[in-house]
């Protein structure tokens, strides 16, 4: 392909990928007595959908969504306290467009933070600018943010993106700059953009979080005015993968002694 004799010219168009495909459609086009507008047609057809591939890629690279836990990689079965059909419904991403938030709130390894990066990937392709985060990272890039000077394009980014996922929400005390900065941020995206926070606290434990009575009361009324809330609960995935092997181990052990 590097030598093919078109590739010049590909490459002055930007259209270097049509190479992917070209010989394949081409044959297609012979054996299909395809038209020239017709070949041509679908040549188009494989450049677009080349294109939106590679943005949306760039997309959820820059969203920080892992690729590998989407909804289909989600396991409804093994989680059955999943309330299921509001997970489909934040899936189609209305919530965003009304800038409503979501709340996710369970143990531990029980798939909160797989259903937020998810319900991300949903909306990334739908064509919403998202962003996935830890608590703890997210604060501290923009302490990091006010050493360096970038500070305020950095708190401007994470107050106009339209999805922003706050991950594991409450894990690590927060520091009193991070606890208001926190602050800051649902309040300006209060009503204007949506959110997605996660949490092994139960929410009557969220105001805690804070240190701060004052500035917990006023987030926390933002943040569950125009909300959905989804508890999960059960037993965690990684403690479920221990235990199967550790079973196994146990029957192996005990067929062993028996057969002793």
């Amino acid at each position: 392909m590097m030598t093919h004799p078109l590739l010049p010219k590909l490459r002055a168009l930007r259209l270097s990928g049509m190479l992917q495909t070209l010989d394949t459609r081409a044959s297609q086009a012979t054996e299909r007595n395809l038209t020239p507008t017709e070949f041509f047609a679908i040549m188009l057809d494989d450049e677009l959908e080349r294109r939106d591939q590679t943005r949306l890629d760039r997309l959820v690279t820059e969203a920080g969504i892992d690729p590998s836990k989407t909804l289909a990689q989600f396991d409804f079965i093994a989680a059955p306290q999943v309330n299921r059909t509001l997970v489909m419904e934040l899936a189609d991403c209305t919530f965003v467009h009304r800038a409503e938030n979501v709340l996710l709130s369970g143990p531990t390894g029980t798939g909160k933070s797989h259903l937020a990066n998810a319900i991300a990937w949903e909306a990334v392709k739908r064509s919403h600018m998202a962003y996935v985060r830890s608590a703890h990272r997210l604060l501290a890039d923009l302490q990091a943010a006010r050493a360096n000077g970038t500070f305020t394009r950095r708190f401007a980014r994470l107050c106009s993106v339209g999805l922003l996922v706050i991950d594991d929400f409450g894990l690590r005390p927060f520091s009193a700059q991070g606890a208001e900065d926190l602050y800051e941020i649902i309040r300006e995206r209060y009503e204007r953009k949506s959110l997605i926070i996660t949490s092994n606290r139960a929410f009557q434990e969220w105001p805690d979080a804070f240190g701060e009575p004052l500035l917990a009361s006023a987030a926390l009324d933002r943040l569950t005015h125009h909300c959905h809330t989804l508890v999960v609960a059960g037993q965690s995935y990684r403690q479920r993968g221990r235990a199967a092997p550790a079973a196994s181990m146990g029957d192996a052990q005990t067929e062993g002694a028996q057969h002793g």
